[in-house]
């Protein structure tokens, strides 16, 4: 491994957490749902829920308007950011790594698998400008962890694979992706799972970067 230029990022469950926003809107559209099939509200969730599971890792399981518009409910996910952002909860360890990283002299970018709105998430949770470059799935018609994303972002960095670092909460699409294409793949396990040593780092913090980045230098 080569000396390490670009540390990329993955966005949900690694810089930033939407889980209050989503247990904040989720009950108002099994409300919407409800009355519009005639259904209790349990059987409304249960319907949506299922829906989201049996596309699992597809493309369109990355975007909540999908399912919104699946659905006929008239949402828009781009409107509850708007109008919640304080919902998006940027952990703590987020800033002070990415304002060591970025007076270190690493290139910063965002591989996403989300559609655009994930730019407007990290606009309103203050962490936008930090990033040389953000790749969401539009940008290249696909998601993590093909490797096509992947390079896109490494390209428009100017970093060749070996050159950059990839951190990520997704063993599957995160480690998986970054490993695959030849990047350093590092897995961010903050609520402590079981592991599998697919990663070649693991952390339960972005702080401990600082040390992997030391080593590998």
């Amino acid at each position: 491994m080569g000396r390490i230029k670009a540390v990329l990022f993955d966005i949900d469950g690694t810089l930033l957490t939407e889980m209050p926003l989503i247990q904040l809107f989720l009950p108002q559209v099994y409300e919407k749902l409800a009355k519009k099939l005639g259904i209790n509200k349990e059987e409304a969730r249960n319907m949506f829920i299922s829906e989201i599971f049996s596309r699992r890792d597809t493309y369109d399981w990355h975007d909540w308007n999908f399912f919104f518009e699946l659905f006929g409910l008239e949402m828009h996910y781009e409107d509850l950011l708007r109008r919640y952002p304080h919902k998006l909860h940027v952990y703590p360890d987020t800033i002070p790594t990415l304002e060591w990283l970025r007076e270190s002299g690493y290139s910063l970018g965002v591989v996403t698998s989300g559609p655009e709105y994930q730019r407007l998430k990290l606009k309103l949770a203050g962490l936008d400008g930090y990033f040389d470059v953000v790749v969401t799935r539009e940008d290249v018609k696909a998601i993590k962890p093909e490797p096509k994303i992947f390079l896109y972002a490494l390209e428009k960095l100017g970093v060749e694979p070996k050159e950059a670092a990839f951190v990520g909460d997704s063993l599957s699409q995160d480690v998986y992706g970054a490993k695959h294409v030849g990047m350093l793949s590092i897995w961010i396990n903050r609520e402590g799972e079981p592991g599998h040593h697919l990663a070649d780092y693991e952390i339960r913090t972005l702080h401990e970067l600082r040390k992997i980045l030391g080593v590998v230098e």
